[in-house]
């Protein structure tokens, strides 16, 4: 019975709606590095380390945005991302492939596959998070939580 007095006392400006974001990233130092600063800006980060692993995680958890890492172990990037979008379940979350790749082609062959944007590694965090927020804002009712530190 002390949970609801409790609750009483938080103000709604308090409560804080994550927003969540599927990283889908094979290299560990990658992964670690960009799931911890995108935490620290106040994303909640769930992790897949394969396109295959990614497609049923984006399924699972509905996340509000997904970062796809392009060359993937089992199931590439691409595929998955064709895959994701293919489905009536996933196809309106927004991803923003992210790839090692920065021919004059390969933004178009990520936008070709479904992503709905587009940028390089190694991630400049500024500019990610620039094009998050822009696609997260194009996302009705989803939002970043604001407020995280720097880093």
């Amino acid at each position: 019975m002390l949970a609801a007095p409790l609750m009483a006392r938080v103000k709604q400006s308090q409560i804080k709606i994550m927003t969540k974001i599927l990283l889908v990233e094979d290299n560990e130092m990658n992964r670690d590095m960009l799931s911890r600063r995108l935490e620290r800006k106040g994303y909640d980060v769930i992790l897949a380390v394969d396109g295959s692993s990614g497609i049923q995680l984006a399924s699972a958890a509905s996340p509000d945005l997904v970062l796809m890492d392009m060359s993937l172990p089992v199931l590439d990037g691409w595929e998955a991302t064709k895959r994701l979008k293919a489905d009536l379940a996933t196809r309106h979350i927004p991803v923003i492939a992210l790839t090692a790749h920065a021919m004059a082609g390969d933004r178009d062959r990520a936008i070709e596959a479904g992503c709905d944007d587009y940028d390089t590694k190694p991630v400049d965090l500024a500019r990610l998070l620039g094009k998050i927020e822009t696609l997260l804002g194009q996302s009705a009712g989803h939002r970043p939580n604001p407020g995280g530190s720097e880093f």
